[in-house]
């Protein structure tokens, strides 16, 4: 074998470890490594009752804020539409019914976000980031500071965030890091006021009938929600100038 083949080869397998070496890295972490060795083995039963694989692994995360419920959704990176597979209740609330719009409001967000930090050290056990404020805050919101560091986290306290006990986070946690190093760089995470189905959806409509502007942005909300219960897909959308979700 020529230097030149050697070195692409080489790089090649360096490139690929790379890639994939994000749950390494994690596994540097004792907590990561308990709640692998508690939950890692229940989580491959039930994939396997959904005739799916950890190895080819893809989630989405679905939160309703006034049932207080995260629901976790799978499917094999190949497959193209998800199937729920486990609901987690959420420990604690902060805030009402409404999207999160400055720092300091106690608000859960509503919208279409994803995963953006993992963190094995949490102050709250472990924590996934969510990517607020994401595009459709900052254009909607005329806050000088829209706060940040909201996370699905362990604990059973909150301002804002969606706090799930120190031992379901080491469940949705593994299910995430897992998906991470199958290639899923930005794990969804769709969080609603609601289920916004049309019976909800009017109730909802008609007890906050004066605000306006909150039943604007719930009805972008669920287009959303009625795309994804009907396809099981991932959601593909845009935000345009004024901060609305548009698919």
């Amino acid at each position: 074998m020529n230097k030149q083949l050697l070195f692409i080869v080489l790089f090649g397998l360096f490139f690929t470890c790379s890639k994939n070496d994000f749950l390494g890295d994690q596994k540097k972490y004792e907590r990561v490594r308990t709640a692998i060795a508690e939950k890692e083995n229940s989580i491959k039963s039930e994939l396997e009752k959904n005739k799916l694989e950890l190895k080819n692994l893809h989630v989405i995360l679905v939160a309703y804020k006034s049932e207080g419920i995260l629901e976790l959704y799978a499917k094999n990176k190949s497959q193209s539409t998800y199937k729920k597979i486990k609901t987690f209740t959420v420990c604690a609330s902060s805030g009402t019914l409404g999207p999160k719009r400055k720092k300091g409001d106690g608000q859960v967000p509503e919208g279409f976000y994803h995963i953006d930090r993992f963190n094995p050290t949490s102050s709250y056990y472990l924590s996934l980031g969510i990517n607020y404020p994401n595009s459709a805050d900052r254009k909607a919101s005329s806050a000088i500071d829209l706060g940040g560091d909201i996370f699905i986290h362990g604990s059973c306290v909150t301002i804002g965030c969606l706090p799930m006990t120190d031992d379901k986070i080491k469940e949705i946690y593994v299910y995430a890091i897992h998906a991470k190093n199958n290639g899923q760089e930005r794990i969804p995470v769709y969080i609603f006021p609601f289920k916004m189905d049309d019976f909800n959806y009017l109730v909802n409509k008609k007890y906050y009938e004066g605000k306006k502007s909150l039943i604007s942005f719930w009805s972008k909300l669920k287009v959303g929600f009625d795309a994804f219960q009907n396809e099981a897909k991932e959601l593909n959308f845009k935000v345009d100038e004024k901060g609305n979700y548009v698919f």
